[in-house]
């Protein structure tokens, strides 16, 4: 669906590559230009001590099919190959801090007079104004910590429980992925491109943004609370015979019954000490003791039947390898096969967040070694022998 689109990503890490992943995923044409060294996620599995694991999933994920790039950009004949390839680019994307950028001459006000057509965009931890411009922000301190989000994942009293890894670098990457294209159809109006400015702070607060307006429009928030103390006592988790599950009730009444009557207690529906909702929050304990003891006598396929048959929203908490097996996760798109670096076959990854019914999104290649364009994108670009040679002998390039 991007075919004709390229994209210039200028990225270490998730944020940023995540977005160019899910452009490449599309269609678009996206060279990766990584410093000599390489992006620090090429060697994640290594740095935890598995060097016999094949490849780094982590990285792959956000970097297959694109084409791959080594350029020194501390070098001023690097910033100027880049800018050399900017001049035909559509998109630019780039998670280097803004003072960097800056000091470089690869900033949006440096690039747009290079290209005033291309779409630039920026990914920080914490935007581009303010006193924390340049502060390094990975997601789990700027988008899960300092946006408010783990606090509200906090149970009051309890010690703070840790982000997953690229939780918050993904939900940003999908915001940039929107703000690119809203800025390509503008484009599409006006003839000119525009800076997208994304950062994991604003992503987090608004990914938090429910309870966040509660806090904006009252100037309190309730703290989290634990399973019996939830303000819906069968708004809550509870373990079966053998899984956890989760129910999330609709507003009101509506589900305290359909809970009753499915874990064969219906006498419950109008039991004094929980016949209204009030009262039921005062008593939110004992009804969690009561329905932990239902649903631990029978595991969850069990339950499903009974939830099901009352039109309960409910789901099982699962891992990884459970929703792999899930064939309600492959029915969705979920994952795709995606190339062996080596061509000696393909294996299973996470497809990216959108399904096009009727378009292939496969990934047609995997995650380029660390240069692996370099050479060829240049001389396409039309870079002389001799220029190429320029640039080897000065460092720039690999």
């Amino acid at each position: 669906m991007l075919e004709g689109i390229k994209v210039i990503e200028m990225a270490t890490y998730i944020a940023a590559p995540g977005a160019g992943g899910i452009l490449a995923d599309w269609g678009a044409e996206v060279l990766k230009i990584e410093p000599l060294a390489g992006c620090p996620m090429r060697y994640t599995m290594k740095n935890v001590g598995a060097d016999h694991l094949k490849g780094s999933p982590i990285f792959d994920l956000d970097n297959r099919g694109k084409k791959g790039l080594a350029i020194d950009t501390s070098k001023p004949e690097g910033v100027e190959a880049v800018k050399r390839l900017v001049k035909d680019a559509d998109v630019f994307i780039t998670n280097v801090r803004p003072g960097g950028l800056e000091r470089a001459g690869l900033d949006y006000e440096s690039l747009k007079k290079v290209n005033p057509r291309l779409v630039y965009a920026s990914v920080t931890g914490y935007g581009l104004e303010g006193p924390d411009r340049d502060r390094p922000g990975f997601d789990i301190a700027a988008f899960y910590a300092r946006s408010g989000i783990g606090w509200l994942q906090t149970v009051k009293g309890k010690e703070p429980v840790t982000l997953r890894t690229g939780i918050g670098d993904h939900t940003t990457s999908m915001a940039t992925v929107g703000g690119i294209l809203a800025a390509l159809v503008e484009r599409q109006k006006t003839g000119t491109g525009r800076l997208v400015e994304a950062s994991l702070l604003r992503a987090g607060i608004y990914a938090a943004g429910s309870d966040t307006a509660v806090q904006l429009r009252y100037g309190k928030l309730g703290s989290t609370k634990s399973r019996h103390e939830a303000l819906m006592p069968i708004s809550n988790f509870f373990k079966t015979k053998d899984k956890w599950i989760v129910i999330v009730p609709r507003q009101g009444s509506v589900d305290w019954g359909a809970v009753c009557r499915a874990v064969g207690k219906p006498e419950l529906i109008d039991d004094p000490r929980f016949d209204d909702p009030k009262k039921r929050r005062a008593n939110a304990a004992e009804i969690v003791d009561i329905l932990d003891a239902a649903f631990a006598e029978h595991d969850v396929e069990h339950w499903r039947a009974k939830l099901d048959a009352e039109d309960i929203i409910w789901a099982p908490l699962m891992s990884p390898a459970d929703v792999h097996a899930d064939p309600q996760a492959k029915a969705s798109g979920a994952y795709v096969e995606v190339p062996e670096e080596d061509g000696s076959g393909t294996y299973l990854s996470p497809a990216s967040p959108i399904r096009f019914p009727g378009y292939d999104d496969t990934p047609k290649s995997a995650s380029p070694a660390l240069g692996q364009h370099t050479l060829e994108t240049l001389k396409s670009a039309g870079f002389s022998d001799a220029e190429i040679e320029t640039l080897r002998s000065a460092g720039a390039i690999k």
